[in-house]
Protein backbone atom coordinates (compact mmCIF):
# COMPACT_ATOMS: atom_id res chain seq x y z
CA UNK A 1 0.00 0.00 0.00
CA UNK A 2 1.34 3.28 -0.77
CA UNK A 3 0.76 6.45 1.28
CA UNK A 4 1.19 9.83 0.53
CA UNK A 5 3.27 11.72 3.09
CA UNK A 6 4.76 15.39 3.52
CA UNK A 7 7.70 15.46 4.64
CA UNK A 8 7.48 19.35 5.23
CA UNK A 9 4.97 18.87 8.27
CA UNK A 10 5.54 14.80 9.15
CA UNK A 11 9.38 14.86 10.03
CA UNK A 12 10.44 16.79 13.40
CA UNK A 13 12.70 19.46 11.42
CA UNK A 14 9.59 20.05 9.12
CA UNK A 15 12.05 20.10 5.80
CA UNK A 16 11.81 17.52 3.06
CA UNK A 17 9.51 16.79 -0.28
CA UNK A 18 5.87 15.32 -0.89
CA UNK A 19 6.26 11.75 -1.81
CA UNK A 20 4.53 8.37 -1.46
CA UNK A 21 5.38 5.65 0.82
CA UNK A 22 5.35 1.76 0.69
CA UNK A 23 3.55 0.52 3.77
CA UNK A 24 4.95 -2.30 5.48
CA UNK A 25 1.81 -4.38 6.50
CA UNK A 26 3.91 -7.81 7.24
CA UNK A 27 7.14 -9.06 6.71
CA UNK A 28 7.00 -9.47 3.32
CA UNK A 29 8.53 -5.79 1.77
CA UNK A 30 10.06 -4.76 -0.99
CA UNK A 31 14.23 -4.79 -0.64
CA UNK A 32 15.51 -2.11 -2.72
CA UNK A 33 13.03 0.65 -0.57
CA UNK A 34 14.41 2.74 1.94
CA UNK A 35 13.40 2.61 5.31
CA UNK A 36 11.74 5.65 7.56
CA UNK A 37 10.62 5.71 11.54
CA UNK A 38 8.74 8.64 12.64
CA UNK A 39 11.47 10.78 11.12
CA UNK A 40 12.72 12.57 14.13
CA UNK A 41 16.57 12.09 13.07
CA UNK A 42 16.53 12.66 9.58
CA UNK A 43 17.05 15.10 6.81
CA UNK A 44 15.08 13.68 3.74
CA UNK A 45 16.13 15.73 0.71
CA UNK A 46 14.33 15.91 -2.90
CA UNK A 47 16.59 13.57 -4.52
CA UNK A 48 15.57 10.65 -1.96
CA UNK A 49 15.68 7.06 -3.07
CA UNK A 50 12.06 4.69 -2.90
CA UNK A 51 10.38 5.41 0.80
CA UNK A 52 8.63 2.44 2.76
CA UNK A 53 7.74 3.21 6.83
CA UNK A 54 5.97 0.34 9.47
CA UNK A 55 2.31 0.23 9.51
CA UNK A 56 -0.10 -0.11 12.53
CA UNK A 57 0.67 -3.92 12.60
CA UNK A 58 3.89 -3.25 14.51
CA UNK A 59 2.59 -0.60 16.71
CA UNK A 60 2.40 -2.80 20.31
CA UNK A 61 3.75 -3.81 23.30
CA UNK A 62 3.42 -7.13 25.54
CA UNK A 63 5.09 -9.22 27.33
CA UNK A 64 6.11 -13.19 26.72
CA UNK A 65 8.08 -15.34 28.37
CA UNK A 66 9.51 -12.63 30.73
CA UNK A 67 10.29 -10.48 27.99
CA UNK A 68 8.81 -6.70 26.84
CA UNK A 69 8.17 -6.91 23.29
CA UNK A 70 7.78 -4.05 21.64
CA UNK A 71 6.35 -3.79 17.98
CA UNK A 72 9.21 -1.27 16.26
CA UNK A 73 6.58 1.14 14.85
CA UNK A 74 5.74 1.74 18.64
CA UNK A 75 5.88 5.50 19.63
CA UNK A 76 8.50 6.11 22.72
CA UNK A 77 5.95 8.30 24.57
CA UNK A 78 3.45 5.30 24.55
CA UNK A 79 6.22 2.57 25.62
CA UNK A 80 6.77 5.14 28.81
CA UNK A 81 3.60 5.22 29.37
CA UNK A 82 3.19 0.89 29.12
CA UNK A 83 6.50 0.94 31.41
CA UNK A 84 5.63 3.25 34.00
CA UNK A 85 2.15 1.85 34.79
CA UNK A 86 3.80 -1.58 35.28
CA UNK A 87 6.53 -0.73 36.42
CA UNK A 88 9.35 -1.59 34.61
CA UNK A 89 12.77 -0.23 35.16
CA UNK A 90 14.92 1.28 32.41
CA UNK A 91 12.91 3.23 29.73
CA UNK A 92 12.85 7.09 31.98
CA UNK A 93 14.92 8.26 29.30
CA UNK A 94 12.71 7.71 26.83
CA UNK A 95 10.74 11.55 26.79
CA UNK A 96 14.47 12.47 25.55
CA UNK A 97 14.19 10.31 22.34
CA UNK A 98 11.01 10.90 20.29
CA UNK A 99 10.14 8.87 17.69
CA UNK A 100 9.64 4.82 16.84
CA UNK A 101 11.62 2.22 19.05
CA UNK A 102 12.81 1.17 15.62
CA UNK A 103 14.55 4.31 14.80
CA UNK A 104 15.91 4.48 18.23
CA UNK A 105 17.15 0.70 17.71
CA UNK A 106 18.94 1.42 14.57
CA UNK A 107 20.74 4.30 15.57
CA UNK A 108 21.33 2.82 19.51
CA UNK A 109 19.95 6.26 20.56
CA UNK A 110 20.92 7.39 23.90
CA UNK A 111 21.83 10.06 26.22
CA UNK A 112 25.28 9.94 28.30
CA UNK A 113 26.58 6.48 29.39
CA UNK A 114 22.43 5.35 29.02
CA UNK A 115 21.63 3.39 25.52
CA UNK A 116 18.50 1.42 24.10
CA UNK A 117 20.81 -1.49 23.78
CA UNK A 118 21.36 -1.54 27.77
CA UNK A 119 18.89 -3.90 28.80
CA UNK A 120 18.08 -5.32 24.45
CA UNK A 121 17.82 -8.98 24.68
CA UNK A 122 17.10 -9.66 20.99
CA UNK A 123 15.53 -8.27 17.63
CA UNK A 124 13.16 -9.67 15.30
CA UNK A 125 13.76 -9.39 11.66
CA UNK A 126 12.14 -11.12 8.69
CA UNK A 127 15.23 -13.58 9.41
CA UNK A 128 13.95 -14.49 12.54
CA UNK A 129 15.30 -14.07 16.14
CA UNK A 130 18.50 -12.33 16.29
CA UNK A 131 20.13 -12.14 19.82
CA UNK A 132 21.98 -8.61 20.89
CA UNK A 133 25.00 -10.31 20.75
CA UNK A 134 25.22 -10.99 17.25
CA UNK A 135 24.64 -7.26 16.41
CA UNK A 136 27.43 -5.39 15.60
CA UNK A 137 26.49 -1.97 17.75
CA UNK A 138 28.25 1.01 19.22
CA UNK A 139 27.80 4.90 20.19
CA UNK A 140 25.16 5.77 17.72
CA UNK A 141 25.08 3.42 15.04
CA UNK A 142 24.32 -0.90 14.83
CA UNK A 143 24.64 -3.45 11.65
CA UNK A 144 22.32 -5.82 11.16
CA UNK A 145 21.04 -7.54 8.06
CA UNK A 146 16.39 -6.75 7.26
CA UNK A 147 14.41 -4.37 8.69
CA UNK A 148 13.16 -4.62 13.17
CA UNK A 149 10.13 -5.40 13.19
CA UNK A 150 9.84 -5.75 17.12
CA UNK A 151 12.42 -5.40 19.66
CA UNK A 152 12.34 -7.65 22.92
CA UNK A 153 13.80 -6.46 26.37
CA UNK A 154 14.79 -7.70 29.55
CA UNK A 155 12.00 -6.77 32.11
CA UNK A 156 13.70 -5.01 35.46
CA UNK A 157 10.97 -3.97 37.87
CA UNK A 158 11.50 -0.69 39.57
CA UNK A 159 10.28 2.64 36.98
CA UNK A 160 12.40 5.52 38.51
CA UNK A 161 10.12 8.78 39.24
CA UNK A 162 13.55 10.16 40.59
CA UNK A 163 15.58 8.96 37.37
CA UNK A 164 12.75 10.41 34.73
CA UNK A 165 12.97 13.83 36.07
CA UNK A 166 16.91 13.80 36.10
CA UNK A 167 16.64 13.05 32.44
CA UNK A 168 14.18 15.35 31.80
CA UNK A 169 16.52 18.08 33.35
CA UNK A 170 19.33 16.83 31.34
CA UNK A 171 18.66 18.26 27.99
CA UNK A 172 16.40 21.63 29.50
CA UNK A 173 19.03 23.27 26.73
CA UNK A 174 17.45 21.75 24.12
CA UNK A 175 15.34 24.36 21.49
CA UNK A 176 12.30 24.55 21.04
CA UNK A 177 12.69 25.15 17.44
CA UNK A 178 11.67 22.14 14.89
CA UNK A 179 14.93 19.97 14.54
CA UNK A 180 16.04 16.56 13.87
CA UNK A 181 17.75 16.37 17.20
CA UNK A 182 21.71 16.65 17.63
CA UNK A 183 23.02 17.21 14.17
CA UNK A 184 26.71 15.52 15.16
CA UNK A 185 28.32 13.26 17.26
CA UNK A 186 30.20 14.01 19.61
CA UNK A 187 33.81 13.06 19.40
CA UNK A 188 36.04 11.21 21.83
CA UNK A 189 36.23 13.16 24.50
CA UNK A 190 34.55 16.49 23.30
CA UNK A 191 31.46 18.16 22.67
CA UNK A 192 29.86 18.92 19.29
CA UNK A 193 28.49 21.57 20.11
CA UNK A 194 31.55 23.03 22.11
CA UNK A 195 33.16 22.78 18.49
CA UNK A 196 30.50 24.18 16.55
CA UNK A 197 30.58 27.31 19.49
CA UNK A 198 34.22 27.19 19.17
CA UNK A 199 34.24 27.99 15.57
CA UNK A 200 31.71 31.22 15.57
CA UNK A 201 28.88 28.60 14.02
CA UNK A 202 26.40 29.17 17.48
CA UNK A 203 22.83 30.69 16.01
CA UNK A 204 24.90 31.08 12.91
CA UNK A 205 21.87 30.77 10.13
CA UNK A 206 21.91 30.22 5.78
CA UNK A 207 18.73 31.39 4.98
CA UNK A 208 15.51 29.78 7.27
CA UNK A 209 17.79 27.02 8.79
CA UNK A 210 20.34 27.53 11.96
CA UNK A 211 22.51 26.20 14.31
CA UNK A 212 20.26 26.92 17.57
CA UNK A 213 21.75 29.61 19.94
CA UNK A 214 20.10 27.80 22.52
CA UNK A 215 22.35 24.26 21.77
CA UNK A 216 24.71 24.68 18.85
CA UNK A 217 24.49 21.30 18.01
CA UNK A 218 21.02 21.76 17.25
CA UNK A 219 20.40 22.54 13.36
CA UNK A 220 16.89 23.96 13.40
CA UNK A 221 14.52 25.53 11.51
CA UNK A 222 13.19 29.16 11.69
CA UNK A 223 10.33 28.51 9.15
CA UNK A 224 10.34 27.77 5.70
CA UNK A 225 14.60 26.44 5.86
CA UNK A 226 15.41 24.24 2.93
CA UNK A 227 16.94 20.51 2.11
CA UNK A 228 19.82 22.75 0.74
CA UNK A 229 20.26 25.61 3.56
CA UNK A 230 20.42 22.50 6.03
CA UNK A 231 23.14 20.56 3.45
CA UNK A 232 25.26 23.85 4.01
CA UNK A 233 25.25 24.13 7.00
CA UNK A 234 26.24 20.90 7.96
CA UNK A 235 28.87 21.56 5.46
CA UNK A 236 30.00 24.78 7.02
CA UNK A 237 30.62 23.22 10.32
CA UNK A 238 32.59 19.75 9.02
CA UNK A 239 35.18 22.40 7.17
CA UNK A 240 35.81 25.02 10.00
CA UNK A 241 35.64 22.38 13.01
CA UNK A 242 38.13 20.49 10.81
CA UNK A 243 40.35 23.27 9.96
CA UNK A 244 40.84 24.33 13.70
CA UNK A 245 41.06 21.57 15.54
CA UNK A 246 41.66 18.37 12.70
CA UNK A 247 38.55 16.77 13.80
CA UNK A 248 35.55 15.53 11.39
CA UNK A 249 32.00 15.94 13.15
CA UNK A 250 30.05 12.77 12.05
CA UNK A 251 26.58 13.42 11.29
CA UNK A 252 24.05 12.17 13.91
CA UNK A 253 21.16 13.14 11.46
CA UNK A 254 20.38 10.93 8.63
CA UNK A 255 20.60 12.55 5.47
CA UNK A 256 18.41 10.96 2.70
CA UNK A 257 18.95 11.79 -0.55
CA UNK A 258 20.78 10.27 -3.07
CA UNK A 259 23.70 12.75 -3.54
CA UNK A 260 24.75 11.18 -0.61
CA UNK A 261 23.75 7.82 -0.52
CA UNK A 262 26.05 5.45 1.66
CA UNK A 263 27.42 8.01 3.35
CA UNK A 264 25.69 9.68 6.52
CA UNK A 265 27.91 13.00 6.00
CA UNK A 266 27.50 15.57 3.52
CA UNK A 267 30.98 15.57 2.62
CA UNK A 268 33.83 12.71 2.81
CA UNK A 269 35.74 12.67 5.47
CA UNK A 270 39.28 14.62 4.18
CA UNK A 271 42.68 12.96 4.25
CA UNK A 272 44.83 13.72 7.02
Amino acid sequence: MLKTVDFSKYSSIKVGPLADVFIIEDFNYPKELYLLGHCNNVLIGPQHPPLMMLGKNFDYIKTENDLLCVGAATPGGKLLSFCKKHDIAHFELLPKLPGSLGGMIKMNAGLKEWEIFNHLHSIVTENGVVPKEKIPHGYRWTAFEGVVFEARFEIHKGFSEAQLELFKKMRDNQPNDPSAGSCFKNPPGDSAGRLIEAVGLRGHSIGNMAFSPKHANFLINLGGGTFEQAIELIELAQEKVFEKFGVWLENEVIVVDERHKGDNSPLHKPRT
